[in-house]
């Protein structure tokens, strides 16, 4: 019975919204994410900075969100489940480098969902930080979603290399 209960609360479906590297499905397959569906969503009242410092590099950005009254980020919105969230959590250095928070995303047919995303610990950004270009490369494999306009600012964004 007891396993029965644990394998239902591991399968419960939860929604995951994507602004960065993870808008890749071929990273989330690679680190063992099964998602169940993928869609675009829409983040309203914030805008995607890369001033979340890399692990790796000091001068290298990571995407990180961070609040403004008028903007918006576009981004990939998965159902995972509550395991898949835990090894999410795991490449994302939760709790340490990013915290988890809830946020309400719109779909592209209008409905409004509560999701969970990422965002970096004060004590890890860093103003002046550019992404590389092999990072900006997973961001941009969401572009099969994303609009064009957010796509070519993307696009447009100075990296390291």
């Amino acid at each position: 019975m007891f396993l029965k209960i644990y394998r239902t609360l591991n399968w419960a479906k939860m929604k995951y919204f994507a602004y960065g590297s993870n808008m890749d499905p071929d990273r989330m397959k690679g680190r063992g994410i099964n998602f169940l569906k993928r869609e675009h969503a829409i983040l309203e009242g914030w805008r995607l900075e890369f001033n979340k410092v890399s692990f790796k590099n000091p001068k290298e950005g990571y995407a990180n969100i961070v609040r403004s009254e008028n903007s918006v980020v576009e981004g990939v919105l998965y159902e995972i489940s509550n395991s898949d969230l835990r090894i999410l959590d795991k490449y994302e250095g939760y709790p340490s480098h990013y915290g988890r928070i809830k946020i309400i995303v719109r779909t592209d047919d209008g409905e409004k969902v509560e999701a969970v995303t990422y965002v970096a610990k004060p004590d890890k950004v860093k103003d002046g930080l550019k992404p590389s270009r092999e990072y900006l490369c997973h961001l941009l494999k969401g572009c099969d979603l994303l609009s064009r306009e957010y796509c070519n600012r993307l696009r447009e964004c100075e990296t390291l290399d």
